[in-house]
């Protein structure tokens, strides 16, 4: 139920940038599917968990269709709501990064890989988005959302190893993860950018 919520708010975020591009509901509804399900899409492929679950359980591909066809329509009301969204965005972030971390361990990889397959997770679906859209993608231009995410990540393999309990592992990753990513946002955190004249 939490991946399913943690797909539902990712599409309405995807859903969302494409009604401010213009896109048509089917428009709509490709960027809600492939913000929700992408990165875990491209972590089963790349794990050799094939067919990826958003293939094979067909309530992964029900609830970012919902999810598009909700904001389609009520997209005044969602737009208005966004800090919310956004924050369960938060929520989203943190339970992917863990979720792709501890099935990356599950699948034999080692700690660095497994690290990144929780990052893959947790941002490949918002990247897939913004590509989609015509636009940098949004971790690329000071967004503090990678990072806290690999921080979560980092932690789930880190604690595994030790040999802790995969509950504790679980809430230490998640609580890593959001805990950064909404201070980021109270806080006004960015990510360096580079400063100076760019013409090099």
């Amino acid at each position: 139920m939490l991946d399913l919520l943690g797909i539902f708010v990712f599409a309405i975020s995807g859903a969302l940038v494409g009604v401010r591009r213009g896109l048509d509901v089917f428009g709509v509804l490709v960027l809600a599917g492939v913000t929700g399900l992408g990165g875990g899409f491209l972590r089963d492929v790349l794990i050799g968990d094939v067919p990826p679950a958003a293939l094979a359980d067909w309530r992964y591909l029900l609830v970012p269709v919902a999810a598009g066809l909700i904001t389609f329509v009520f997209h005044p009301a969602v737009g208005r709501v966004e800090r919310l969204v956004t924050i369960f965005d938060a929520f989203g972030l943190a339970l992917f990064c863990v979720t792709g971390a501890l099935k990356a361990l599950e699948y034999g990889l080692s700690p660095v890989p497994a690290a990144l397959m929780g990052l893959v997770t947790a941002i490949g679906g918002g990247i897939a988005r913004d590509l989609l859209a015509n636009r940098v993608p949004e971790v690329f231009r000071g967004e503090l959302y990678a990072i806290p995410a690999l921080a979560g990540s980092v932690v789930v393999v880190v604690l595994d190893g030790l040999g802790q309990r995969t509950l504790v592992v679980a809430l230490a990753g998640a609580g890593v993860c959001l805990t950064w990513r909404l201070l980021a946002l109270r806080l006004h955190w960015r990510a360096p950018l580079p400063t100076g004249p760019a013409n090099v």
